[in-house]
């Protein structure tokens, strides 16, 4: 494949490993600094990725665009793109529900921008066989060649703009919808004083699903305040399959009482969790 100009919207904890995939497989990767952070700054140095300061000018330089970034921002970041009047392929690998794709799409698609829906199921992709890119538009085949050499992992879903998105709402649905319940749960125990008898029964089934439970609920508290938009993302997904939006709703609430621990230096210990997760209850507040 001839090496393409990718640039990278905005190479985070997920967007480098990304990165790092497409310079795997030979292309030359670009990104811009402008308002970016310490940190992601530090991942853009450790890779290399050539800096043209302004997502104006990554627009200019670059045919392929990549956004990767927390699912409340995904439509600030396409109209940037769009005012920036990029006329490449763009790919949308956040997690935001299909009918929000399908709005971004159609916008791009006025101005002649090819629109690739992309899902993102796993962590960064630093391992083979650990993280996978689903991908589906009339392009998508074009876009996961980019990534060829791994050890991000494409698959295509077919031409319907939607179909990738689909799947990353209905696996995050369960995965981090879960997660969501059980920090629900042990926090509601907690209030009424049977958190202790609990774990107990819970060990009389499996000796360590009560140890599984608190790692699960201590360690999603890092990535907490990403977790609220994408949970609300679900529940509109869901409302408009006709299914009831109501849990994830619920599940944005939840993450939302978690979300300043987004840059604690460590692992919170679970009697922390539990005090922030009740502490709008504690407050008089209406959670």
């Amino acid at each position: 494949m001839i090496p393409q100009r990718i640039g990278i919207l905005h190479p985070g904890e997920m967007g480098i490993s990304i990165a790092a995939s497409a310079l795997n497989a030979g292309h030359i990767v670009y990104w811009a600094s402008e308002g970016r952070s310490a940190n992601t700054r530090a991942r853009a140095a450790q890779f290399a990725l050539r800096d043209t300061l302004s997502v104006a000018k990554l627009c200019a330089e670059c045919s392929i665009l990549v956004s990767v970034c927390p699912p409340h921002a995904a439509e600030t970041v396409a109209h940037d793109v769009l005012a920036a009047g990029f006329t490449g392929r763009y790919l949308d690998a956040n997690a935001i529900s299909p009918q929000r794709v399908t709005h971004i799409a159609q916008a791009m698609a006025e101005v002649g921008i090819a629109f690739v829906d992309g899902g993102i199921i796993g962590g960064p992709a630093w391992e083979e066989g650990r993280t996978w890119l689903y991908l589906s538009g009339p392009l998508a085949a074009e876009i996961a060649a980019c990534f060829s050499a791994g050890p991000l992992a494409t698959h295509v879903l077919g031409a319907t703009i939607g179909t990738a998105s689909a799947l990353k709402m209905c696996y995050a649905a369960y995965t981090k919808g879960t997660s969501a319940l059980l920090c629900a749960i042990l926090a509601t125990a907690e209030r009424l004083g049977v958190r202790e008898a609990l774990e107990q029964q819970w060990a009389h089934e499996d000796a360590a699903f009560a140890e599984q439970v608190s790692r699960r609920v201590r360690g999603v508290t890092a990535k907490a305040w990403r977790f609220a938009g994408e949970m609300e993302e679900i529940a509109a997904t869901f409302r408009d399959a006709g299914m009831p939006p109501g849990f994830h709703a619920a599940a944005a609430t939840i993450y939302q009482r978690l979300a300043h621990f987004k840059d604690a230096k460590a692992t919170p210990i679970l009697e922390d969790v539990l005090a922030a997760l009740l502490v709008l209850t504690d407050s008089g507040e209406s959670p």
